[in-house]
């Protein structure tokens, strides 16, 4: 939330009445889109694939160096762990299982930041999920089922508890990968791989999910990443097969995708991880063949994306990337070298540096990571 302003005694009192109510007027979007927690008490969670387990860190909020939380890794409560997610309040931790079918969910110690098996969990999935977002207001989980082609949508109840919405699962396009909900809650986008397009749905008070009109919008080949502008003005995809960001204008009362002037824009080889600073100002893809990680900024009221630069090195096979709560750290998972780079953000130019101590051991094929401040 934003810090309000030291008012002086000599203020009228109408003034600072005017202020106390703008400040409550922010509520509802704050809900949606809440405020960066500092960096010193932000978490990084790491899915790693071939070891069944999750690996857990706290962030230095000076250096960015990530420390290994007491007992972690920890397992992920299934097989082949896929996506992760993290609850904005950073209460609750969600993981996809592809090979064992459901989707993990765990409690975080707000002072250790460690997981706990929430009761029940595993819940059931589709075949093969693969990714896994949460709602901005905390009250549902979508997953995507590759094999099965379709969305699972869950209500969080008590506890982190998972209950399936009704009519769920929701139908997608072919090989639906990466998903995303816009800031305020009212669309949910979906990458399918398979038919080279993004699906698009708008997002009732239950949960249901329900096709918006001319969905789904065309995009560049294997769509694998999608994240959505904090202002919630734009759509961004990575295209694995034609290495370059699709950029698209969202319109906010109906959720219709329109290309943005000069989309696509050129990645390195086989992109694949995305993810967009907190301001909106800086755009991160993490290339895969070309193990490295394309920086861009992005014009808030366009949507247009410029390079910064040539890209910088990464580890092997990056995979996927977050960057920190108040915007300071990137951090990339690295599912060939089995570890995570991390990176300091210039906060003028969105320049990146490697962080002293980088990069940070992870479990086997790191495949999804997520950051978020802890309760």
């Amino acid at each position: 939330m934003k810090a309000i302003a030291i008012i002086r005694q000599s203020v009228p009192i109408l003034a600072l009445l005017v202020l106390l109510m703008l400040n409550a007027c922010g509520g509802d979007d704050e809900g949606n889109n809440p405020p960066p927690p500092a960096a010193t008490s932000a978490v990084v969670y790491v899915a790693n694939q071939a070891s069944n387990n999750v690996s857990a860190y706290t962030i230095n909020g000076t250096t960015g160096a990530l420390v290994p939380v007491a007992g972690s890794p920890v397992t992920a409560g299934g097989t082949t762990p896929g996506g992760i997610a993290i609850s904005s309040d950073g209460t609750m931790a969600y993981v996809a299982n592809q090979g064992s079918d459901n989707v993990s969910a765990f409690t975080v110690n707000p002072s250790s930041g460690t997981l706990t098996a929430v009761p029940g969990s595993p819940f059931p999935a589709g075949n093969t999920p693969l990714r896994v977002t949460l709602s901005p207001n905390r009250s549902f989980l979508f997953v995507t089922n590759q094999a099965s082609n379709n969305i699972s949508a869950y209500a969080i109840g008590a506890g982190g508890v998972l209950s399936p919405v009704a009519g769920s699962p929701f139908g997608a396009g072919f090989t639906p990968a990466g998903v995303t909900c816009s800031p305020n809650g009212s669309f949910l986008f979906v990458a399918n791989q398979g038919s080279n397009n993004i699906s698009a749905y708008t997002i009732n008070a239950s949960g249901q999910l329900s096709a918006v009109a001319g969905s789904p919008f065309a995009v560049g080949t294997t769509p694998t990443g999608v994240v959505v502008s904090p202002n919630g003005a734009f759509l961004y995809v990575s295209n694995q097969g034609s290495n370059y960001v699709s950029a698209l204008a969202i319109n906010g009362s109906t959720g219709v995708l329109t290309p943005v002037a000069g989309s696509p824009f050129a990645t390195g080889i086989t992109p694949t991880g995305i993810t967009i600073s907190p301001n909106g100002s800086f755009l991160y893809v993490t290339n895969q063949s070309s193990n490295t990680v394309s920086g861009f900024t992005a014009n808030p009221g366009t949507g247009v994306l410029a390079p910064l630069g040539v890209p910088i090195a990464a580890g092997t096979t990056p995979t996927a990337a977050t960057i920190s709560p108040d915007g300071a750290f990137l951090y990339v998972a690295n599912q060939g070298s089995n570890d995570v780079f991390a990176y300091t953000i210039n906060s003028t130019s969105g320049a990146l540096a490697v962080v002293s101590g980088s990069p940070f051991p992870a479990g086997v094929t790191p495949r999804a990571i997520a950051t978020a401040g802890r309760p």
